[in-house]
């Protein structure tokens, strides 16, 4: 049996969809707050989660900011050369190197934090305590079933 093409309605609806052009949004939206930090959204997110805990291997660090690990090299790269970064060798494995911020990355956190938390506020703007955090499990959830049905594939 022939599925019918999805209607503009129908995709109006699309989980997927309408996760996709959210994020393109929001990311873009940030964006232009950060423009005068020299970093990207993108950039900012991974070191926050270096900031979070120092001394990852860049695997580990690709795994907890959701990326792969050429974006995250990548990512990294960039991150070292403005240095926000150093990345130090694992003594236990050579072909790895453990991650840690600099004054200068710790810095750009703090001024670009209050930021990151308005821009937050401002697109919630309107939400219930309730709501937000509704929103936030079921977000958890989409990623939990994904993971699921990607191990399964």
């Amino acid at each position: 049996m022939e599925q019918s093409p999805l209607t503009t309605s129908q995709l109006d609806e699309s989980v997927g969809f309408l996760m996709g052009v959210t994020y393109r949004k929001l990311t873009n939206f940030l964006l232009q707050r950060l423009k005068n930090y020299d970093i990207t959204p993108e950039q900012w997110a991974v070191l926050v989660r270096v900031r979070e805990q120092e001394g990852l291997i860049q695997k580990e660090l690709a795994a907890r900011s959701g990326k792969d690990k050429p974006t995250t090299t990548r990512i990294l790269d960039t991150l070292e050369s403005k240095q926000y970064i150093t990345k130090k060798p694992d003594k236990s494995d050579r072909r790895s190197f453990l991650i840690y911020m600099t004054e200068k990355g710790n810095t750009l956190i703090e001024q670009t934090l209050p930021i990151e938390r308005q821009t937050l506020v401002d697109v919630t703007a309107g939400f219930s305590k309730s709501e937000y955090d509704m929103l936030i499990q079921l977000l958890l959830r989409i990623g939990e079933n994904l993971n699921q049905l990607t191990k399964e594939d």
